[in-house]
């Protein structure tokens, strides 16, 4: 079992009711996972597994949190219905008492499925989300519709492409250096050049 200094002085500093709770919880995740690694990250205490994230707890003035890194991927859909009602920072609501807390049969099992996920290096999906639509200066729309050249070499580009111009007009402080900027993209439009002409190789 690996214990840190710095998470005994964090369950001694919590308020007199967190302390039992944070001592069960902790006991329970060395219970069912004898090799995780405690450490303090973002001021809290997390439990880490073969160099991966597992779980973690921490306590509030009133009550105290408990959550699995890796909730959105666990079978029991109330640990995520908890996080959502309770609005707290965990994924068993807000606890202030052991009596709050699920039975240590449930938590073990949901360690051990926690632990399993860093067993075989399973990672939560990250989330892209696209990018805000950057409107075309109407200006500029102008210049481009002048210019049959420029134009055609602009909608042939890559949505990429055409943001990083839009993107670099539209930054623009002042009229004058939008203005600017516009003379200068048509002209490395019309030319076939991206943006970032200057550094492709």
């Amino acid at each position: 079992m690996s214990t840190s200094t710095q998470v005994d002085q964090y369950i001694l500093n919590a308020e007199p009711f967190a302390q039992p709770i944070l001592h069960h919880l902790r006991a329970l995740v060395h219970h069912a996972c004898p090799l995780a690694e405690e450490r303090i990250k973002w001021g809290f205490p997390h439990f880490d597994y073969r160099g991966a994230p597992m779980c973690s707890m921490a306590a509030f003035k009133q009550h105290c949190a408990f959550g699995f890194w890796k909730a959105s991927l666990m079978k029991d859909p109330s640990l995520l219905d908890k996080a959502t009602e309770e609005s707290s920072m965990g994924h068993l609501g807000k606890i202030r008492s052991i009596t709050d807390l699920p039975s240590d049969k449930k938590l073990i099992a949901w360690m051990k499925e926690a632990m399993a996920f860093n067993e075989k290096g399973i990672k939560v999906p990250k989330i892209v989300k696209p990018k805000a639509e950057i409107l075309m200066p109407p200006e500029f729309k102008t210049m481009l519709t002048k210019n049959k050249n420029a134009l055609h070499h602009f909608e042939v580009f890559t949505k990429a492409a055409q943001r990083e111009y839009l993107e670099w007009i539209t930054d623009a402080k002042t009229d004058a250096t939008k203005e600017k900027r516009m003379l200068q993209a048509l002209e490395w439009i019309a030319e076939g050049k991206k943006r970032n002409w200057k550094y492709e190789k």
